[in-house]
């Protein structure tokens, strides 16, 4: 009889083509995953494991926890399961933690919220960041982070994101209840917490690029809100590199 399991998964996505499992694309977090269960449990070709993921992360974007969910009929142990897994995974994935959970639990439906995080980096000098140039975007000069903050302002509430949405044939609704952005600095990092209901394609990416263009002076603050109502992804900023995004938390 098939177990409903919950996973909290994180990775480093530099080498992946995103979440989702892709024809002919080997190189997907949830692909990794699913050959991994299927193996374990022994699934025919053409029946394998499904893994359902809170998001689907684009390709080189990272995530500290992602959560997902899986049917298995397996007579293993939690623990067994996730050691498993964890053995044949590549070490740029780990399944922190796997515990039985509720038939009806569904870890994209039953999300309630998420939070990313986008992390710039800037030091004088042009000093690089060594050991965490795969998780940051560097900066050539130091942007007015005041400006940043009064702009995210506009930004935060309900609002209609068409101008910040990647995927111009998007015919569902555009709008989302972004609950809170906040900026951490500390020393070199410039790091973006956003917290929201839910999230369009390259929607952080966007917003991360265009408060960017604030601390540049290249827009006012007062824009933002000018922006938003235009619903034209042309008038936006551009989409930060991904390697600069990570999914923090998701939820329920």
């Amino acid at each position: 009889m098939k177990k409903n399991y919950k996973m909290k998964i994180s990775y480093d996505g530099t080498r992946f083509f995103g979440w989702e499992h892709q024809p002919k694309q080997e190189m997907t977090i949830q692909g990794k995953l699913e050959t991994v269960l299927s193996r374990m449990v022994g699934a025919p070709e053409d029946q394998p494991v499904t893994v359902i993921g809170a998001g689907r992360t684009d390709a080189g974007v990272h995530a500290k926890e992602m959560i997902a969910n899986v049917l298995l009929d397996t007579r293993m142990s939690e623990e067994e399961i996730q050691t498993y897994m964890n053995r044949y995974l590549p070490e740029d994935i780990s399944v922190n933690e796997l515990k039985v959970c509720a038939d009806r639990f569904h870890s994209r439906f039953k999300a309630k919220g998420k939070t990313y995080c986008y992390s710039f980096w800037y030091a004088d000098g042009g000093v690089r960041p060594t050991f965490d140039r795969k998780y940051v975007t560097v900066l050539d000069k130091r942007p007015n982070v005041d400006r940043m903050r009064k702009a995210a302002e506009e930004i935060v509430g309900m609002r209609d994101f068409k101008s910040f949405c990647g995927n111009s044939h998007m015919k569902k609704s555009t709008v989302r209840l972004v609950d809170s952005i906040e900026f951490k600095i500390r020393g070199p990092y410039i790091r973006i917490y956003i917290h929201g209901s839910g999230f369009l394609q390259n929607m952080v990416r966007i917003i991360a690029g265009t408060l960017l263009e604030v601390g540049y002076g290249k827009r006012t603050p007062e824009s933002i809100a000018e922006l938003i109502e235009a619903r034209d992804r042309k008038l936006a900023g551009p989409t930060a590199p991904a390697q600069g995004l990570c999914l923090i938390k998701v939820d329920y």
